[in-house]
């Protein structure tokens, strides 16, 4: 008897991430700075908050897009922090932001639908465009500093374009779009019927004051959705808590699929989720923007060209002087020099590697003397 599959799992593979960072954990004596979570714990009282609902015995099903408290904290939190408007009805507290991502593009997209994805960039949105049988069309932007170029962008949209994806700052850039790139994209997409899916989760971890996130323009507010995340910025990447904001009859929709894929985020994590957002973010900021300039110096020190990130805790230098395609070196140093960073082609760039300022600053060092010992022998 032969089974058959979901014909959209074909060319979706496994997370590369994942797969390189198994590799190098199982190299013995190897200095892995691959993952992108905060080496931090979550933050005492965000802890206690939690230990306090379960005590109380909050163990029961919470309404499915959130507890009324916590939506109403968040459309607070929003507006407070950063000017966007919305109501506790047009939010839904997701099982992370790859969750909020997945049931955003499960009720945009139909068969054949394309997605503009800005590249390099996470893995999650190709794929997750495959699995709901979209068409995913890379836009590359390293000839532009990693901004969007506005003639590129028209050229890659067509009829049958649905969405495009922003992610600012950026994973694995660190790259912030600039106001001027907002507004080209805006002028491009305003009287186009194309969903813009605003992916903000480092948008407190950001080292400049010139940010703003696409979901300003409320003129295409009935086309945007708002994806954030308590993962970083709080490092609470195992809680597994999210959230996303949209126009009222978008959010009706995505909560069709949120209600049935996952059916609500657990209810005794929601309590925390309300002390994270009175939780100062700025220390965690300043710690990485530390760790972004240790790594940028030493990186210029061993020669290797990097853009220096306006946020996230990604340095992303290209290796494309010594003649290789990115695997073989990353294969190369984790197997000779023992330290372990991410392959660009995992992200759609070929010619650059990802390192993760998440880690100690020990280990940080560590993993950059060998990565410049092993440079020497190139």
């Amino acid at each position: 008897m032969e089974l058959t599959w979901n014909t959209a799992l074909s060319g979706v593979e496994t997370s590369g991430i994942r797969r390189f960072t198994a590799l190098a954990r199982a190299t013995p004596g190897a200095c892995t700075l691959t993952i992108g979570e905060p080496d931090l714990d979550t933050p005492a009282p965000i802890r206690a908050a939690a230990q306090a609902s379960l005590a109380e015995g909050d163990t029961h099903y919470p309404p499915n897009n959130g507890q009324p408290w916590l939506l109403e904290a968040l459309s607070q939190y929003e507006e407070r922090a950063h000017g966007l408007r919305y109501a506790p009805d047009e939010i839904i507290v997701t099982a992370g932001a790859t969750e909020a991502i997945f049931i955003a593009l499960s009720a945009i997209l139909n068969p054949g639908d394309e997605v503009v994805i800005p590249t390099p960039a996470y893995s999650l949105y190709a794929s997750v465009t495959m699995l709901c049988r979209g068409v995913p069309v890379a836009l590359p932007t390293e000839d532009s500093g990693f901004q969007i170029d506005p003639a590129a962008l028209a050229a890659a949209v067509t009829p049958r374009t649905k969405a495009l994806v922003l992610t600012s700052p950026n994973n694995p850039t660190g790259c912030v779009y600039t106001r001027e790139t907002l507004e080209e994209v805006h002028a491009i997409l305003r009287d186009r019927p194309v969903f813009v899916l605003c992916d903000d989760v480092y948008r407190e971890l950001v080292y400049t004051a010139d940010y703003h996130s696409f979901a300003e323009f409320t003129d295409m507010r009935d086309r945007i959705v708002a994806v954030n995340s308590f993962s970083k910025p709080w490092a609470m990447t195992g809680w597994r808590v999210g959230w996303c904001m949209a126009d009222r009859p978008v959010k009706e929709k995505m909560q069709v699929f949120h209600q049935y894929a996952v059916s609500s985020v657990p209810a005794f994590v929601q309590r925390a989720c309300v002390t994270a957002l009175e939780t100062d973010t700025a220390p965690m900021r300043a710690l990485f923007q530390r760790r972004r300039d240790d790594v940028c110096a030493r990186l210029a020190a061993m020669g290797l060209e990097a853009a220096e990130p306006e946020g996230a805790f990604y340095v992303f230098p290209s290796i494309r002087k010594y003649g290789m395609d990115t695997e073989t070196f990353c294969k190369r140093m984790l197997k000779e020099g023992l330290v372990g960073v991410l392959p660009g082609t995992y992200f759609g760039a070929e010619g650059f590697v990802r390192i993760s300022c998440c880690y100690g600053d020990g280990a940080l060092r560590e993993g950059l003397d060998r990565m410049e010992r092993f440079l020497k022998t190139l």
